[in-house]
C-alpha cells in the first residue's frame, strides 16, 4: 500500500482551469514586477503549481491530518514521556483574553493577576518538591537541566570550590543528562546500576571525591524503578560536598507520595508539559521550571516573582546566573499547569500517581508471560521489558514496534534505556481505562505469538500503513521532503 493509494497527492488532483480562489481586480495602478524584484530573482517559467478547487484542498489536508497519530486518536504506550490526555478546559483558560493578550513589556501594576499566578505556581511546585524557591524561566526539561547545573556551578564557585568539575550520571540516565553536563563544562562520570536496577552504591563510593560537583538522578529511574537506597546515595554525595540534581521527567510516579527534597535533592526540574498538563509533542511548547534549596535560591535566573502584601513584583536574586529565557518563560504553559494543580489538589495529585503506578504494574505482570522482564520487582509509572526471547526467534524489538503500527498503535520507546538488551519501555499513564490497557496487552501478546508462529508477518511489518518499512539509515540521511514529478 502506498501513500498515493491512501491520500492522493494534491498534484494528482490537479486539473487545468480549476481554482479555489480568485483575487479581486486591482484598484491601484499596476506596477511591472521587474520594477519590484531584480531580474536575477525572477522565474523564467511559472511554477508548476496544482490547479485545484477549494474543496479538493480542504479534503486533501483533512485526509492527511487523519494519518497523524495523537492522544485524541489512540493510546500512547510511549515510555519516559508521559503522553497522557490533557483536559480541554485548560485550553479554554489559556485562551482567555486577560491571559492570551498580555504583553511582556506591560508594567507590573497592569499584570498583577499574571504575576500572582506565577508566584503561586512557584509556591505549589516548591511544596510538591519539598524545596524552597522556583524559577519558571526554563522552556523545557533539558533547558531546566542546563539552568540547574549552571546554578550548581555558580554555587560552588561562590563557595571557592570552582575546582569541582565532575557530575556523576547513572548508566540508565536520560540522554540529556550527560549532554547537559558536558554543555556546562563538567566532566561526565558514569556510575553503573546494581542487580536491582538502582545506583550501585559501592561503585558510587569509589567515584565521589573532592572534584564531585553533584549527581544527576531520575527517581524512579528510566527503568521505572524507585531507588531503594536514595537517602544513602544522597548522604554519600553530600558528605564530599556535592549536590543532588533531580531529573523530574518521571515525577508522574511520585506526586503527593514522596518529595525529592525529602530524598535529599538540592535541585529539581519539572516537565510541566508532561506531568502537569499541556499538549505534549510536535516540538513544543514546553516548560521546565526548576526548584532549589534555600542555599541555592540566590543563584536563580532573574527575575523571580516576589510578594509584598497584596502586591507582586519582579526581583533580582543576589547572585543570579542571569536570564535563561527571554521575558519570563512560557507563560501559557505555566497557566495550564497551574490549573491542573489547582483542579486536582493534594489528594488528586496523589491519586494521579497511584493510578499510574497501578496501571504500569498491571500491564507489566500481564506481559511478562510473553516477554522477558529484566527486573522482576514492583515498578513505578513505567516498566521495561526485553525482546530477547523474540530475538532468539529472529524477531527484534524494532520488528515488534513496526508490527504495532499495523494494529493502530504508536510504538513505545525501544532500545532505551541502553543497559537493557532489546528494551521495550511502556508507560500507560493514569488517564487510560482498564479496557484500553487490556486491548493493548492483547495486541502485544498476539505479536509475541506471531513472532513464534509466523515471524515473517512481523518481519515485514508494517503492511497496513501509508508508507511501509523504510531504510531507516537512508531515510535519516537522504530524506525526501517534497513532492517530485515522476519522470
Amino acid at each position: 500500500m502506498t501513500a498515493k493509494q491512501v491520500v492522493p497527492l494534491i498534484f494528482e488532483r490537479s486539473s487545468p482551469g480549476r481554482r479555489g480562489y480568485r483575487l479581486p481586480d486591482l484598484d491601484v495602478p499596476e506596477v511591472a514586477v521587474e520594477e519590484l524584484i531584480p531580474a536575477e530573482f525572477l522565474r523564467e517559467e511559472p511554477p508548476e503549481l496544482p490547479e485545484v478547487s477549494e474543496l479538493d484542498v480542504v479534503r486533501h489536508y483533512t485526509q492527511l491530518s487523519r494519518l497523524n497519530y495523537a492522544i485524541d486518536v489512540g493510546f500512547y504506550p510511549l515510555g519516559s514521556c508521559t503522553m497522557k490526555y490533557n483536559p480541554r478546559v485548560h485550553e479554554d483558560l489559556a485562551s482567555m483574553p486577560g491571559f492570551a493578550n498580555l504583553h511582556p513589556y506591560q508594567p507590573e501594576e497592569s499584570v498583577q493577576g499574571a504575576l500572582q499566578l506565577m508566584y503561586e505556581l512557584g509556591e505549589y511546585l516548591a511544596a510538591i518538591s519539598g524545596l524552597s524557591e522556583t524559577t519558571l524561566q526554563p522552556a523545557a526539561g533539558a533547558h531546566g537541566e542546563l539552568t540547574g547545573l549552571m546554578v550548581i556551578k555558580a554555587y560552588h564557585e561562590y563557595q571557592g570550590e570552582g575546582h569541582r568539575n565532575e557530575i556523576i550520571v547513572p548508566d540508565s540516565a536520560h540522554g540529556t543528562n550527560p549532554a547537559t553536563t558536558a554543555m556546562v563544562g563538567y566532566k561526565v562520570v558514569e556510575v553503573p546500576s546494581d542487580e536491582r536496577g538502582g545506583v550501585n552504591v559501592e561503585e558510587l563510593r569509589k567515584l565521589v571525591g573532592p572534584n564531585t560537583a553533584g549527581l544527576m538522578l531520575t527517581n524512579p529511574n528510566t527503568l521505572g524503578l524507585f531507588d531503594e537506597n536514595i537517602t544513602e546515595i544522597a548522604k554519600i554525595v553530600h558528605d564530599v560536598g556535592g549536590l543532588l540534581y533531580y531529573d523530574g521527567a518521571n515525577a508522574n510516579a511520585i506526586l503527593g507520595i514522596v518529595r525529592p527534597g525529602d530524598m535529599g535533592f538540592d535541585v529539581v526540574h519539572y516537565n510541566l508539559h508532561k506531568t502537569f498538563s499541556t499538549p505534549h509533542g510536535g516540538g513544543g511548547p514546553g516548560a521546565g521550571p526548576i526548584v532549589v534549596s534555600k542555599e541555592l535560591a540566590p543563584f536563580l535566573p532573574e527575575p523571580v516573582v516576589r510578594k509584598d502584601g497584596d502586591r507582586y513584583y519582579f526581583h533580582k536574586p543576589e547572585h543570579t546566573i542571569g536570564r535563561m529565557k527571554s521575558f519570563y518563560g512560557h507563560f501559557l504553559v505555566c497557566l495550564r499547569a497551574y490549573a491542573y494543580i489547582r483542579s486536582h489538589g493534594p489528594s488528586g495529585l496523589r491519586e494521579v500517581s497511584e493510578t499510574a503506578v497501578l496501571h504500569a504494574n498491571y500491564m507489566m505482570r500481564r506481559l511478562q508471560e510473553a516477554y522477558e522482564l529484566p527486573y522482576d520487582r514492583i515498578c513505578m509509572h513505567e516498566f521495561v521489558l526485553s525482546g530477547v526471547r523474540q530475538k532468539e526467534m529472529g524477531v527484534k524489538t524494532l520488528d515488534i514496534a513496526k508490527r504495532l503500527l499495523d494494529y493502530g498503535y504508536h510504538a513505545p520507546t525501544v532500545y532505551f534505556p541502553l543497559n537493557v538488551d532489546e528494551a521495550i519501555m511502556i508507560e500507560p499513564t493514569e488517564t487510560e481505562s482498564k479496557a484500553t490497557l487490556d486491548e493493548f496487552i492483547e495486541v502485544m501478546l498476539t505479536i509475541a505469538r506471531e513472532a513464534e508462529e509466523n515471524p515473517e508477518l512481523v518481519l515485514n511489518a508494517p503492511s497496513k500503513t501509508p508508507v511501509t518499512r523504510l531504510d531507516e539509515s537512508r531515510a535519516a540521511r537522504q530524506p525526501v521532503l517534497r513532492w517530485q514529478k515522476e519522470a
